[in-house]
């Protein structure tokens, strides 16, 4: 018996959200969490798109400023700021974004290769872009974006 070819796609759960105006997004399995928490430290010293490090339930997790990081300009913090707090051997990481958008069940056949400057964003961050009906998503590249320049 054949099985349905529908069966053997595999599909990619995006989390989306907004940077600024611009809609990213990240496969679903790298998130840790998303929280709202925005008590931080200040580190002395440490690079402009890092604003601090936080305590979530024991851990002490660096927030780096995604929208300063892609070159979007500074997070405004409003009720809709989050910390998306992503899974990384050795150390916890949060990015600080504008607000959650939906998850967008993506097909990797249909990921084309990030354009090298997209609209003012470092196309380097990106592992491509996923067009839907009405939307464009930058995939993130968290890999690039953790790297410490």
């Amino acid at each position: 018996m054949a099985e349905p070819k529908n069966l053997t796609k595999n599909i990619v759960e995006l989390a989306t959200f907004y940077v600024g105006n611009a809609l990213c997004g990240m496969d679903i399995l790298k998130i840790q969490e998303i929280n709202k928490l925005m008590e931080m430290t200040k580190v002395p010293q440490a690079p402009d798109y890092m604003l601090g490090i936080l305590n979530l339930r024991g851990q002490i997790v660096t927030i780096i400023d995604l929208g300063q990081k892609l070159g979007l300009g500074t997070a405004k913090l409003s009720n809709e700021s989050r910390n998306i707090i992503i899974n990384t051997p050795g150390e916890h990481v949060g990015l600080m974004v504008s607000r959650i958008s939906d998850v967008v069940m993506a097909d990797p056949d249909k990921i084309e290769p990030a354009p090298a400057n997209m609209n003012g964003i470092q196309g380097a961050f990106f592992t491509g872009v996923y067009k839907t009906e009405n939307k464009l998503i930058g995939i993130l590249d968290v890999k690039e974006v953790l790297r410490i320049d």
